[in-house]
């Protein structure tokens, strides 16, 4: 009899982006409008360190920390690495240097890009300066990067009182990472399942506990799970959210239901949207059912069978 052979694993890109917001405390408010200002400040501790960036809090003693002083423009290279490929959003987009800089009057080192020719013109102790950007909004990215500066150091920092006009109070980052997702094996032939509109989940031989989706291996009892059981397609509602915010690129109107619903017959419930059904109708215990995509390879969203509410004790182990 000849084996079925293994199905093609499968890869896809995947991007996950938000923007993180955050307000500023003093300390980062006057560390990041100086930046604007193309002022530079650090923050002394109770022994006499300056820390550039600033922090709020001692790393060592936790005590509060507010003794703001402005260091040198210019620094020492304290260590580096060659980057040889810049990604997109990075300081520069030819080849360039990751370095710690200890600026003049800091005791600790700032973490930037430093415009190199080559790796052969970078060197641990060699001597740069800020390079500003020339449109300056309250940023590290105020600093476009650092640039080989031969000077000497500026012997001590001085004090400042962190004023500025428009003081920046919060900011905006984006956070973003790409990368190639492989869902492995055992969730490969769940998505080949769900493309036959079959719901596929994994036994454990110890436990006997069905996941749904499958992960290969029962996180309880350590062992792999081969045995392959189809599940549902019906389920019921175990806990759910009323989702009031609109996700970027998701065609969906808000309000709208985010449920977990187990599936007759698996050990562990799945996340699902609910539809067909007003938000404030749904409940726990409601019985659904799946609504294929237009290309039908997975469930668009759950909507109620008409079946009379599942039980508690039926669902309660799943919730």
């Amino acid at each position: 009899m000849k084996a079925t052979p293994p199905p093609e694993i499968l890869r896809a890109p995947l991007v996950v982006e938000f923007p993180f917001t955050r307000s500023l405390g003093p300390v980062q408010s006057a560390f990041l409008t100086g930046l604007r200002e193309q002022t530079v400040l650090g923050v002394r501790t109770e022994t006499g360190e300056v820390l550039v960036p600033p922090v709020e809090y001692d790393p060592a003693t936790a005590a509060e920390l507010r003794d703001l002083v402005e260091v040198g423009a210019t620094g020492t290279v304290t260590t580096w690495a060659w980057n040889p490929a810049p990604r997109p959003g990075q300081p520069l987009a030819t080849p360039f240097a990751w370095v710690l800089v200890r600026l003049d009057g800091a005791d600790t080192a700032l973490l930037h890009a430093l415009d190199a020719p080559g790796p052969e013109a970078v060197r641990t102790g060699m001597r740069v300066r800020i390079r500003w950007a020339v449109e300056r909004s309250g940023a590290i990215t105020d600093i476009a990067c650092f640039e080989p500066y031969d000077s000497d150091p500026v012997a001590e920092p001085a004090a400042h009182d962190g004023r500025f006009t428009e003081p920046v109070t919060g900011i905006v980052a984006a956070a973003r990472l790409d990368y190639t997702y492989s869902p492995g094996r055992a969730q490969t032939r769940y998505l080949h399942a769900l493309a036959e509109r079959r719901t596929v989940g994994e036994r454990c031989p110890s436990c006997a506990k069905v996941y749904v989706p499958p992960r290969g291996a029962c996180p309880t009892c350590g062992v792999a799970t081969t045995d392959q059981v189809e599940v549902g397609p019906r389920g019921t509602v175990t806990t759910y959210c009323i989702v009031n915010i609109k996700a970027k690129n998701l065609d969906i109107e808000v309000p709208y239901v985010y449920a977990h619903i187990a599936l007759d017959g698996a050990g562990l419930a799945l996340h699902g949207r609910i539809g067909g059904i007003p938000y404030d109708q749904v409940r726990m215990g409601l019985r659904v059912e799946p609504v294929w995509s237009e290309d039908g390879r997975y469930p668009d969203h759950y909507r109620p069978t008409g079946e009379p509410d599942a039980d508690y004790d039926t669902y309660k182990e799943l919730l």
